[in-house]
């Protein structure tokens, strides 16, 4: 079975990825965040989820923690943290840090 990526976020941050040929797009604007992300999720067709580090950060403590420490599927940020975010998704999902300088 082929997962897909989707992309939850105001049609701004939502945009680029479309433009680069993203399908699953799912537009909100920061209040409908939480519920459109739960809904998303819960898909069982979707294997990453790109979010707004902006975004996520608005969300109530439980909720950004259940979605940062979601591993199927795994939630992305991008922007505000996100690097370090990403690094420590790889390293938790296969054992070992690929940033590691040497």
């Amino acid at each position: 079975m082929s997962r897909s990526i989707a992309i939850v976020g105001t049609d701004e941050f939502c945009l680029g990825f479309r433009l680069a040929g993203v399908k699953r797009t799912e537009v909100t604007d920061r209040e409908g965040f939480g519920p459109r992300l739960d809904k998303v999720l819960a898909d069982k067709e979707v294997g990453i989820i790109v979010v707004s580090g902006g975004d996520l950060a608005a969300l109530p403590p439980s909720a950004r923690r259940r979605a940062l420490d979601s591993i199927d599927p795994v939630v992305i940020q991008v922007g505000e943290a996100g690097e370090d975010d990403l690094r420590e998704k790889v390293k938790r999902a296969i054992g070992i840090d690929l940033y590691r300088e040497g």
